[in-house]
């Protein structure tokens, strides 16, 4: 059901941008929905947790939607991402505040557009033959902020047309929600499953939980399908072993090194009571060596 205004009509986007003095003539309004199912997996909890990462992606678009912010410095962006058919859901509004060209080593020496690949997004295309690529700078306001995932408009047919002028169109509010849309839920223990490249964007909510989770664990290789075994038990528990895989790729396994991490993925096999003995935990993970010959030359342990 919408949200109505003193008036009784059905608040429109176009009025909470009036209403914090956005010119809508001059407010381009976007829906991003990547069509890479790991990335678009991946945007709610960069809008969550990494707006560094969430603001680097999309301040590169493609030519024609460049040119509609060229046309509009000094303007705003308004950001929003799908939520489904239909409908968007509010990630923040930013000024437009300027634009510079940069070759495809520029762009690719920017750590961000390295950390955005791992996620999913192709970024640079190798089929794109264009010598630069604009990246437009957008400084994010306090506009609405208090909304950011929370804030649901009706966004207006055809779905595909995923940047609008915000004083073309009518975008109805469908409702504001209590929690953010974009903190997610922390999953099962044993329904978890990340990959190397989202151990580095893991939501508040799920890092507490590793943080108090003891157990064992599973590195996967999806390229050839050989797994290591771990255990993680002391301080940081799961946490501190899945940031170290994080941070190197290999956390110090001699195996694992000579891999790219990038075809990680990594789960939990087990979960033990955090009073069991360190010498129990160990027990445990070598019987999960020997039931999923993970040893080496079969698997990625090398004990």
């Amino acid at each position: 059901m919408g949200t109505e205004t003193t008036d009784g009509r059905i608040m429109e986007l176009n009025d909470l941008l009036r209403a914090a003095d956005v010119d809508i003539e001059r407010t381009l309004v976007l829906r991003h929905r990547p069509s890479e199912t790991a990335f678009r997996k991946a945007l709610p909890l960069l809008a969550s947790e990494r707006l560094d990462l969430f603001e680097a992606y999309q301040a590169y678009q493609g030519e024609p939607v460049e040119r509609m912010f060229t046309a509009r410095m000094g303007g705003s962006l308004a950001s929003f991402l799908s939520y489904g058919p239909g409908q968007a859901i509010y990630v923040g509004t930013y000024r437009i505040d300027g634009a510079c060209d940069l070759d495809r080593g520029a762009f690719w020496s920017e750590d961000a557009n390295q950390q955005l690949r791992a996620l999913g997004t192709p970024g640079w295309r190798e089929d794109e033959v264009r010598p630069t690529r604009l990246r437009v700078d957008l400084r994010r306001t306090p506009v609405s902020e208090e909304w950011r995932g929370k804030l649901i408009v009706s966004w207006p047919p055809p779905e595909r047309s995923w940047v609008r002028v915000a004083a073309n169109n009518v975008m109805p509010v469908v409702a504001i929600r209590e929690d953010s849309a974009f903190a997610a839920a922390v999953p099962r223990w044993d329904e978890m499953d990340y990959s190397w490249a989202e151990l580095k964007v893991l939501p508040q909510r799920v890092r507490h939980a590793l943080g108090e989770w003891r157990g064992i664990y599973l590195i996967w290789d999806q390229s050839d399908g050989k797994s290591y075994v771990g255990s993680a038990y002391g301080g940081t528990n799961i946490l501190g072993r899945w940031e170290r895989y994080a941070a190197t790729g290999h956390g110090g396994n001699k195996l694992l090194r000579k891999r790219t991490p990038n075809t990680f993925r990594f789960s939990i096999l087990q979960r033990t009571s955090p009073d069991l003995e360190d010498a129990e935990i160990i027990r445990l993970e070598n019987n999960w060596k020997e039931r999923l010959h993970t040893r080496s030359p079969y698997g990625l342990n090398d004990n």
